[in-house]
């Protein structure tokens, strides 16, 4: 192919649209299995993840490796809220996503000065520096032993608690958070941003606030987890701090690997396909970190712009081991912004 998979998904654009949508509305009526949309809900939450992942890497060209923390700081927020104090899910759900953004931040003006290297440490150790917290304060988060009995949303007095009702909740959520990162990446701040990764110096030199807009990114990329781990926190009612480890955050990493950064849709495809992955190769769920470390590896040298095909972050220096990559793989969508 000598199109890239989002040069094409943009031409189609609008009949793809309009098929995705019929399709994913129709999903839960054709499907009577529980369990199956159960995995088409937690598809759609790490849709957002992935999504909100590539604000930091694709877009702005930043290193993360502990983004599961902060969607772990948003569940944990809304279920103590909820459990604790009693507040409902539309209260605990916003203030979650917000004190998650302003952890992201304060964390952002302290490490977002770092050369990449050290920023992939930083955030590292910040991860495992929250899992500490949550596993040793069981006066608040109860430790080890994790909160149950995290409520369901109600809608006009009437409780969410159907797997089918969820799957609608979660998937009009995933929608418009994907809506609205596209609408961001396509604004005048989602520009500066791919300045930014395409070349600092340069983007500073045109006026871009350089370690402004890399604490904005981080900043929404944090707001978008919380929420998305608020979510994650009442649907499935128990949470525990081995749900938001470094494996976590090394999952959400390997989605936008494998989809490829700087596109929409590399995450999406990436998230679609590591939620399919582990349900055909269950006898394997004990080698699923060995699964998720050669993807990445494979997909940093072999096609670094991911399935989506777009240039990104991966793309920026040569392969180091370019006669495995097929032959004009990273000429589509190399212009910033192309293929979107």
């Amino acid at each position: 192919m000598t199109t890239s998979l989002a040069a094409w998904s943009r031409r189609f654009r609008l009949p793809l649209g309009l098929l995705a949508a019929a399709l994913l509305l129709a999903f839960p009526a054709a499907i009577s299995n529980e369990y199956l949309l159960r995995v088409a809900t937690m598809m759609a939450l790490y849709v957002v993840l992935a999504s909100s992942l590539n604000l930091i890497i694709g877009f702005t060209g930043m290193y993360s490796l502990g983004h599961g923390a902060f969607y772990g700081i948003g569940a944990y927020t809304s279920a103590i809220l909820a459990v604790s104090l009693g507040w409902s899910f539309w209260a605990a759900m916003p203030l979650a996503g917000l004190f998650t953004a302003l952890v992201g931040a304060f964390l952002g003006l302290a490490t977002l000065r770092l050369r990449q290297t050290f920023l992939v440490f930083g955030t590292l150790a910040f991860g495992e520096i929250v899992r500490i917290i949550i596993m040793n304060w069981p006066s608040l988060t109860r430790g080890p032993m994790g909160i149950p009995g995290i409520p369901n949303p109600a809608v006009l007095g009437h409780e969410l608690g159907s797997s089918r009702q969820w799957y609608y909740l979660i998937l009009a959520f995933s929608a418009l958070m994907v809506f609205l990162i596209q609408r961001l990446y396509h604004s005048r701040v989602g520009r500066a941003w791919v300045a930014i990764r395409e070349d600092e110096v340069a983007a500073a030199s045109m006026g871009v606030s350089v370690f402004g807009y890399k604490v904005l990114a981080f900043t929404i990329a944090c707001l978008i987890a919380g929420l998305t781990g608020a979510f994650y926190a009442h649907f499935v009612s128990f949470i525990s701090a081995d749900q938001f480890g470094m494996g976590e955050s090394f999952l959400i990493l390997t989605m936008v690997a494998l989809g490829g950064t700087g596109s929409i849709i590399g995450p999406i495809i990436g998230a679609v396909i590591l939620m399919l992955v582990p349900e055909a190769f269950r006898f394997l769920a004990e080698f699923r970190g060995v699964l998720y470390g050669a993807i990445l590896i494979v997909v940093i040298v072999v096609r670094p712009e991911g399935l989506a095909g777009v240039k990104g972050l991966f793309t920026s220096a040569a392969p180091r081991f370019p006669w495995l990559r097929r032959e004009g793989a990273g000429k589509a969508g190399d212009a910033p912004g192309g293929g979107r």
